[in-house]
């Protein structure tokens, strides 16, 4: 019988819990979800981190309440402003040719991961780049192959203990038995990309409503990760403070952006405000928007000059999250500013098939993927730092 597990997903401006089981032909049915409105964080600190414990109990109790369920288990998703990624070559001897196994495997990663007295951090995911033989290639599933020694290009994810510590004392007041932690910007990486795709290096970009997370990874793992504290409410806030007008009315007056649009000085957008309508000039709302967009533009370039990898120029930069992939002409726009072509990328599960859902169903395909091999330690052990 299928099992239902329970995933905490943190965006940068509202928290979901989802309860869901693997269905037929390898889907995801979600028999819960609960959400709730929250001050998020940035630069890697809460907003309101006293409030933080009765948003996420709201959501966990509506998840509870439409499933029918209670949550004894739980995988949370760390954002990746709380994570870190180091990447290690490693390698050991099988002391004669042989058929590598699944401890093999194991040994390797264990082989890399010094991380166990390190103060400020945990190891909760480990993802293969590639692994190599005595032969020197390499591939991506070295069991059953035969080789005298076995290597790799390791991903390690590693979350910082004071969010570890900070919301493992609140779920465990909210009752919570069991809590594991997931990388959610690994999550979304495997959700989005098929394994031949991923061994070609991927860019992932996602841009949420007050944070950016850029991902460069290769097979299971990730080769780096960078974040900032800007995204698509920050445009908001600018229409709000270049009009002086309110927050809720600037967040309508930007879901009638169309950036594409090459406004003259007669075009304007119309937002209702009780029983009027008023206009705003198009072509200012517009150069507004794009200034942001090039800022946001500028600080992923940096970021990916930072990467130590040379993936191909062929790539094209992916993007995902709801600070931007809804507003019409931002994918266009931000691909002038890169230089690069800019894909949208959403889960292929109805009916959740969209960009602000990548890291709650990527962190559920992982966690579901795993769940028959808990029992017997392996690649879900080694994939969840275990």
């Amino acid at each position: 019988m299928a099992q239902d597990v329970a995933v905490l997903d943190f965006g940068s401006g509202k928290i979901d819990v989802l309860i869901g089981e693997r269905g037929v032909n390898n889907t995801i049915c979600i028999n819960g979800m609960g959400e709730c409105d929250y001050a998020g964080f940035a630069d890697g600190e809460w907003f309101e981190p006293e409030q933080l414990g009765y948003a996420i109990g709201h959501a966990i109790n509506n998840a509870e309440t439409n499933s029918r369920t209670k949550i004894k288990r739980l995988y949370v998703g760390v954002p990746g402003e709380f994570t870190a990624v180091v990447c290690r070559d490693v390698n050991i001897s099988l002391t004669k040719k042989r058929k590598v196994t699944e401890a093999d495997v194991d040994m390797l990663h264990e082989q890399g991961d010094d991380f166990q007295n390190n103060p400020d951090y945990t190891v909760i995911n480990v993802g293969p780049v590639y692994y190599t033989l005595d032969d020197e290639r390499r591939l991506v599933q070295p069991v059953g192959m035969t080789s005298c020694k076995l290597g790799g290009h390791i991903s390690y994810v590693l979350a910082e203990n004071r969010f570890i510590h900070f919301i493992g004392k609140i779920l465990e007041e909210l009752g919570i038995e069991s809590v594991e932690y997931v990388s959610s910007v690994l999550s979304e990486t495997l959700l989005l990309f098929d394994d031949i795709t991923r061994d070609q290096y991927v860019v992932l970009i996602d841009v949420g409503y007050i944070t950016t997370s850029v991902a460069v990874g290769r097979g299971d793992g990730l080769l780096g990760l960078y974040n900032f504290s800007v995204g698509g409410g920050h445009i908001t806030g600018d229409l709000a403070m270049a009009f002086s007008i309110p927050f809720a009315q600037a967040e309508s007056l930007k879901r009638k952006v169309v950036l594409s649009l090459n406004a003259s000085d007669a075009d304007v957008y119309e937002v209702s405000d009780r029983d009027n309508r008023i206009p705003f000039p198009a072509k200012v709302v517009n150069e507004i928007v794009m200034e942001r967009i090039k800022l946001i533009a500028s600080t992923i370039e940096k970021c990916l000059a930072k990467c130590e990898y040379d993936y191909p120029d062929y790539i094209p930069y992916h993007l995902t999250g709801g600070g931007l992939s809804y507003l019409k002409g931002a994918r266009d726009y931000l691909s002038k500013r890169l230089s690069k072509p800019v894909e949208i990328v959403s889960p292929s599960y109805p009916p959740f098939s969209r960009p602000h859902m990548s890291t709650g169903i990527g962190l559920m395909d992982m966690v579901l993927d795993q769940q028959p091999a808990v029992k017997k330690k392996g690649f879900f052990a080694r994939l969840f730092g275990k």
